[in-house]
């Protein structure tokens, strides 16, 4: 038997011994959500187990309250961090499956921690909080973090089929402000600058914008203030948008027409505007071949059916992680007929039978596509090939 099958075993027995507990956790979680930047309560037990398994934690972590990451290795050698996510959604709880997911992370880590003497290198678990709202790995990959990292890896829940090569959308999202000047909309309307009306001519030029874009973009928003009363001219209109693209740099080329948009409108209204960001930018999810391979490699040897992504959907922060070193976010279903994510029918997924040994089984597909990254060197070299190739194209 190879050192691979040996601490496979091991690593087996081990999330064995602590599935109850990610379990329990999972469903606590479910029970009792956090926002983003508020998990305190989620983060704290999370790092209570990794604590129990010998790592050692830093929480907090990065000056974020509710992140943390935790070491175990010898300092030196291939790095791996698995990734851990744990915030709700606002109304809808555990909808994106959280509470499931981050908790398959917790427990790879606890099956890792049997074999980590025996292993050359190093495990990060790293607690990332905030991935629905502005997305803490986007600071943490921003500072560097994952600057040298052999490959960072994390599943997210899905429904109906499981798959490696999930793809994401690049977003950036902008509070457009316009400001004019009010007036009696009935005995002076002449006196006044319509900054709603200013809103409303952004919102036909971004209209007629979406047919000179690539289909695969996404323009979605909404008008946050339009003024205070109808007998007054407004004079301040805020409008909200999200901008999504597959790839950053077209993306970028988007936002230049975007904010030509802005100015036009104002330009056309005798009104002023400015725009800054509400939220963290996040990038598009850079493909690594040799990982994905990787994954669907182990998904097979647990006798997981892979079927091929249907393609870029949603954005998340993993798409920052990368940019930085080669990453990878499979999904697994945690149901066997589809459910849309933020859903409450999602949230309920996560409590049932086979959402809880979907736990199990993606925490043994990220224990053991970790100790095949840790023993394999050439493996290793094939993924940072492919992130340098794919960093230039």
């Amino acid at each position: 038997m190879d050192k691979f099958e040996i601490l496979k075993e091991k690593i087996l027995e081990g999330i064995a011994a602590d599935t109850s507990r990610a379990i329990e956790l999972s469903d606590i979680m479910a029970d009792n959500p956090e926002l983003a930047y508020e998990e305190y309560e989620s983060s704290r037990r999370m790092v209570e187990i990794l604590k129990d398994k010998g790592f050692d934690v830093e929480y907090p972590f990065m000056g974020l309250a509710t992140a943390f990451r935790g070491i175990m290795g010898i300092g030196k050698g291939p790095l791996v961090a698995l990734l851990v996510e744990y915030d709700a959604l606002p109304g809808l709880g555990h909808a994106c499956g959280h509470n499931l997911h981050g908790n398959m992370s917790i427990l790879a880590a606890a099956g890792l921690s049997e074999v980590m003497k025996e292993i050359e290198g190093t495990l990060w678990v790293i607690g990332t909080p905030g991935e629905e709202a502005s997305g803490a790995k986007t600071l943490m990959a921003d500072t560097g973090l994952f600057d040298g990292v052999d490959l960072a890896l994390m599943i997210h829940c899905g429904s109906d089929k499981s798959y490696a090569d999930y793809r994401c959308l690049a977003m950036d999202g902008y509070d457009f402000t316009f400001t004019g000047r009010a007036a009696h909309a009935a005995a002076a309307p002449w006196e006044g600058l319509n900054a709603l009306n200013a809103v409303q001519f952004f919102g036909h030029a971004i209209d007629m914008l979406r047919q000179h874009v690539r289909p695969e973009s996404r323009i979605h928003g909404i008008v946050r203030e339009g003024g205070n009363a109808p007998n007054i001219v407004p004079e301040k209109a805020v409008t909200r948008f999200e901008f999504r693209h597959t790839q950053r740099h077209y993306l970028n080329e988007i936002m230049e027409k975007v904010f030509d948009c802005a100015r036009g409108a104002a330009i056309a209204t005798g009104t002023e505007v400015s725009w800054e960001k509400f939220e963290s930018s996040f990038d598009d999810l850079l493909p690594n071949r040799p990982a994905e391979i990787l994954v669907e490699e182990v998904f097979g040897t647990l006798g997981i059916p892979v079927s091929p992504s249907p393609g870029p959907g949603g954005s998340t922060d993993v798409g920052n992680v990368s940019h930085r070193c080669p990453a990878i976010q499979p999904v697994l279903a945690i149901s066997d007929r589809e459910i849309p994510l933020h859903t409450r029918e999602l949230e309920q997924a996560t409590r049932m039978k086979m959402g809880h040994q979907a736990l199990v089984k993606g925490a043994e597909i990220l224990a053991l596509s970790s100790l095949r990254t840790f023993l394999d060197k050439e493996l290793r070299s094939r993924m940072a090939e492919e992130f340098k190739r794919i960093q230039k194209d």
